[in-house]
C-alpha cells in the first residue's frame, strides 16, 4: 500500500496495474496475517470485474500475462509455488475464517467461481492472486 492509502483503494490499484482489470470492490472476504513479526497483512476482496484490457503498462514492460483459473486449478498451482496463498483460498472454499476467528467469511458459490492469477516473465509461476 502506498503511504495513506487505504486497502481496499490499494486492491483495486494493484488489480489494475498487475493485470490490467477494472472493477468494483466488493465486500472484504478476509485479513490474513502472513508475518506477525513484520505485521505483514494480506488484504482478500471480491471484485467484480467491469473491464478487461487488451494491453496494460505491466504487460508491455516486463511481460506480465493474465490468466484465469477455477478456484481448485489456482489451488493446484498454488501449491507449487505460494503455499501460503493456496491455504488462503482452501479456507475460503471451506467458508472458514482465515481470520483469528474475529470475522466470517462467506461460503463461495457452488459454480467454484473464478478469479485471475498474473505471472510476470516465468510462465505457470504466479506471483498475484485475486
Amino acid at each position: 500500500m502506498e503511504p495513506e492509502e487505504e486497502p481496499g483503494g490499494a486492491a483495486v490499484r494493484e488489480v489494475y496495474e498487475e493485470a490490467g482489470v477494472k472493477g468494483k470492490l466488493g465486500r472484504l472476504l478476509g485479513v490474513f496475517e502472513q508475518n506477525q513479526d513484520r505485521k505483514h497483512r494480506t488484504y482478500v476482496y471480491i471484485l467484480t470485474v467491469t473491464e478487461t484490457l487488451e494491453d496494460w503498462e505491466d504487460s508491455v514492460n516486463i511481460g506480465r500475462k493474465r490468466e484465469w483459473f477455477k478456484i481448485e486449478d489456482a489451488i493446484k498451482v498454488l501449491q507449487c509455488h505460494k503455499p501460503v496463498h493456496a491455504e488462503y483460498l482452501e479456507k475460503l472454499k471451506l467458508g472458514c475464517s482465515p481470520t483469528n476467528g474475529n470475522s466470517v467469511v462467506p461460503t463461495l458459490p457452488d459454480d467454484n467461481s473464478t478469479l485471475y492469477m498474473t505471472s510476470s516473465q516465468t510462465p505457470g509461476k504466479p506471483s498475484t492472486v485475486r
